[in-house]
């Protein structure tokens, strides 16, 4: 019993629906860029590098500010301005002094004979690399939603107040750091302090270029090794979708022209040469092909012999039954009666072999197997032959050697080819000759044979007898007692059964024919 919660192939292909709208070759594409596309997405989260970087650089302005600004405190101003150039020098980095009233009386460029310790970049002047480098460094802000920041410009005047950090420095006596941007996009840090006791405020500024080279630079890494890998994955997913995409797409194009029917002989491609999946579904859809063709075939061959066999008596009955109106004599009249009796009985037969012969594939598709004594199965229609007087004084004689002779396979079915083969040999035996049936397990196969006293069945003709239609009856039988299907049946019976039925001479030289069955042993 199936849950009614329990998920149903068309639940599962709903589910595919999705990744069904795109081709395979564009999946693929998909599934093996998508996660390099997610490590290209941590070109932008080297802005949390950037920002420790910046929060290190901030600890190291405020305590060098400090410590500066202790060093100029209480000393002579010749030794302060000895300080300032020497400091600025070292650390590469502005230093300013203002006095009480808040007025610039030292400052490190212009005191230091040799200029300035560095100098702010002329973005006039920059290459493709500078002016592109800026750019992504604004499209990452953009993305990650950076706090924006005031841009650094040089005051014109001498005035303390025009710096709102040496403000906050001067009313709250405490150092104050200022983050500012450049125009080429590098960090301009700011650090003020109180110099001593006497009002007096320090104010360095440094340009962090190497915190914008650091980032650019692992960015840079980053985005070419993004871009490699992602060409590399791209080539090799192509070259994937190519050895997974295009024999599929011949397996259509040849699926396609098999069912327009429009070429007889299309070749579906086997590809021997993959030993894949791929290659397993071609041969299999090569395999299944053949078989379609061969079934077709059989069932054209079929309907033009069943058209055939029922066309004969057809016409004689027709024949019969016109005539019958126009006979006067009852003798006369009584054998028509009896042909048209007799060609009812013939096409009655027919069809009930054709329907047979027609539903034995599905049928046996649908049939429940189980475990059969064959040696029971054989002696229990032995008997019901006796009793039925079918076997007309013949003597059935059974032996049955080896182990038990189990197989696996549907009852009736089974029963019916014992019944045409023991028919068969009934048919061809000389009165009173004994008809022998055998049955051998060597533990892989159990092979049913019977054989009869008949004059046997020629070499050449020995497939024939198994053609539909075909069939060879004794002289003394009378005409249309037979269909000729019944060893066509039994052998498409055996070969359901995953066995074979075939013709052979007696073993012991005599005359007379044998039909051999063999099917697989029950383990």
């Amino acid at each position: 019993m199936v849950e009614d919660d329990a998920p149903t192939l068309d639940q599962g292909v709903e589910r595919l629906s999705l990744t069904g709208r795109f081709s395979l070759t564009a999946r693929i594409l998909i599934v093996n860029l998508l996660p390099l596309l997610f490590l290209g997405g941590g070109l932008f989260y080297i802005d949390s590098y950037r920002t420790q970087l910046l929060d290190e650089r901030f600890k190291l302005a405020r305590i060098e500010a400090q410590i500066a600004a202790e060093a100029l405190a209480g000393v002579t101003r010749e030794r302060q301005e000895a300080l300032l150039v020497q400091i600025g020098k070292e650390q590469r980095m502005r230093m300013r002094m203002f006095d009480a009233e808040g007025l610039l009386w030292a400052d490190s460029f212009a005191l230091d004979e040799d200029g300035p310790a560095f100098e702010f970049d002329d973005i006039s002047d920059d290459d493709w690399n500078l002016r592109f480098a800026r750019w992504l460094d604004r499209a990452v802000d953009t993305v990650v939603s950076a706090k924006p920041v005031t841009d650094y410009v040089e005051k014109e005047s001498d005035q303390a107040d025009d710096w709102p950090e040496l403000v906050a420095a001067r009313e709250q006596g405490i150092s104050q750091i200022t983050l500012y941007d450049w125009r080429d996009g590098t960090p301009v840090i700011t650090a003020a302090a109180p110099v001593g006791l006497n009002g007096a405020t320090l104010l360095t500024t440094r340009n962090a270029v190497d915190i914008t080279e650091a980032v650019r630079a692992a960015r840079s890494t980053l985005v070419i090794a993004v871009l490699i890998v992602l060409f590399a994955s791209f080539l090799l997913s192509l070259f994937l979708a190519r050895t997974i995409v295009t024999p599929l797409r011949l397996l259509s194009k040849a699926a396609v022209r098999v069912r327009q029917g429009r070429e007889r002989e299309v070749e579906v491609p086997r590809l021997p040469e993959r030993g894949d999946e791929i290659g397993l579904l071609a041969r299999a859809v090569s395999d299944m092909t053949g078989a379609l063709r061969h079934r077709i075939d059989a069932v054209d061959s079929f309907a033009a012999d069943v058209a055939h066999e029922i066309k004969n008596p057809l016409a004689s009955l027709r024949s019969a039954i016109e005539a019958l109106p126009r006979v006067e004599d009852e003798e006369t009249r009584k054998k028509l009666t009896d042909i048209a009796t007799h060609d009812v009985r013939r096409i009655d037969r027919l069809v009930t072999e054709i329907s047979d012969a027609s539903r034995i594939d599905s049928e046996m598709s649908r049939a429940t197997l189980e475990r059969i004594d064959l040696s029971d199965l054989v002696r229990a229609i032995i008997g019901s032959r006796e009793d039925r007087a079918e076997n007309r004084n013949r003597e059935i004689i059974l032996k049955a050697r080896g182990f038990a002779a189990n197989v696996i396979g549907v009852g009736p079915r089974l029963e019916r080819v014992v019944e045409n083969l023991l028919d068969n040999a009934v048919s061809f035996s000389p009165p009173k000759a004994p008809i022998l049936v055998e049955i051998e397990n060597d533990g892989e196969c159990v092979a049913l044979t019977v054989c009869d006293e008949g004059p046997g069945i020629p070499e050449d003709a020995r497939e024939k007898v198994f053609t539909r239609f075909h069939s060879i009856r004794p002289d003394n039988e009378d005409f249309g007692n037979h269909s000729g299907l019944g060893l066509a049946i039994a052998r498409a019976i055996a070969e359901a059964h995953d066995g074979s039925l075939v013709a052979e001479s007696r073993a012991d030289g005599q005359s007379g024919a044998c039909l051999r069955l063999q099917l697989p042993a029950a383990v």
